[in-house]
């Protein structure tokens, strides 16, 4: 018996390289694609005028002044990137215990939010009503007695979130992980005039060592008094973390975020699987850093790793993903990438 015979016996005649012999056939039985459409485009908005402030943590990303966003985010839209996501670094004299400048109508990010909808209304717009970019402690809520306290914080946010929907922003995204606060914010809207602003709850968001970077970004990282593991869900818990979804869904979330992104695929994967809603992933700071340092050291190729980490929340079930790599991507696909 020849080797080939021999081979043909042990594989039953099944060979998995037929599908890989040449580029077109690779093509052809493609199982997941990334798009243009896939894309959120994270931004971070400073006070001021014609302001781009490189983020010394996030080599390529800046803090941009509302009307550079705008021009930034215009590109973006030129680009057929479909949303963006919208973070404050308000002035430290306006960030206090409570983060009342969150409930200030035209504070920065209203400002912004109502800059970008008028000069880009065909892009959508995502707003964050957690506390932290507020707080002079750093905390996503309001801190009280060294405890963050969950209703009062709930009643705040859901205040920030109506304003931020009559700014005109598309769908809120609540990241404070507060017991009871979809249901709560989706009650506000509805009462508000706002049942066309969708929710994007951050259902499972983990208490990350990959959170740094971004917050140098807003400036919280020396503010921090403590951690945040007594809201965050922590690591090693997934069944919690379908738990925390399900409570979302429940309450009325339109659509659900992990949050970090590729360390958590399996739970991007278990909860597109047990609850059918658009899920979708956030490659927060310190995976975009990573892959950045390490590119600029030469170590990996940081084109193709930005575009196989991405294409892998696609094969965990994500219907789409926050990245800082957004425009990037964009151009590149527009390219034929």
């Amino acid at each position: 018996m020849d080797k080939t015979h021999l081979v043909d016996e042990i594989t039953g005649h099944r060979r998995m390289r037929r599908n890989r012999k040449a580029d077109w056939t690779r093509r052809m039985v493609q199982e997941n694609r990334l798009t243009v459409d896939d894309l959120i485009w994270p931004i971070f908005i400073v006070p001021g005028t014609g302001i781009v402030d490189p983020i010394a943590a996030m080599p390529g990303v800046s803090r941009m002044s509302i009307d550079k966003a705008v021009e930034a985010v215009k590109e973006a839209a030129d680009l057929g990137i479909p949303a963006i996501a919208t973070f404050p670094d308000i002035e430290m004299e306006l960030r206090d215990e409570t983060g009342s400048n969150s409930l200030v109508a035209d504070n920065l990010i209203n400002k912004a939010t109502a800059a970008i909808k008028k000069a880009v209304p065909n892009i959508g717009v995502i707003t964050d009503v957690a506390l932290d970019p507020f707080t002079s402690h750093g905390h996503d809520g309001i801190l009280r007695d060294g405890e963050i306290v969950n209703d009062e914080t709930v009643d705040q946010v859901v205040r920030a979130a109506v304003m931020q929907a009559d700014a005109g922003a598309d769908i809120i995204a609540p990241s404070e992980m507060m017991d009871g606060r979809i249901g709560a914010i989706r009650r506000g809207l509805d009462a508000s005039g706002h049942q066309n602003v969708g929710i994007m709850s951050y259902a499972t968001k983990f208490s990350s060592g990959f959170y740094g970077p971004y917050r140098e970004a807003i400036n919280t990282s020396g503010l921090l008094k403590g951690d945040k593991n007594s809201y965050y869900i922590s690591p090693a818990n997934g069944t919690e973390a379908l738990r925390d979804a399900a409570l979302d869904v429940e309450e009325g979330a339109d659509m659900l975020m992990v949050k970090p992104g590729i360390a958590y695929l399996d739970i991007c994967w278990r909860i597109k699987e047990a609850f059918g809603l658009p899920v979708f992933a956030y490659q927060v700071s310190g995976e975009y850093t990573q892959i950045k340092a390490a590119a600029m050291n030469g170590w990996i190729d940081g084109e193709r790793i930005m575009m196989e980490t991405l294409l892998c929340f696609k094969r965990a079930g994500c219907d789409g993903i926050l990245t800082y790599f957004a425009v990037d991507v964009a151009r590149k696909l527009a390219k034929g990438g």
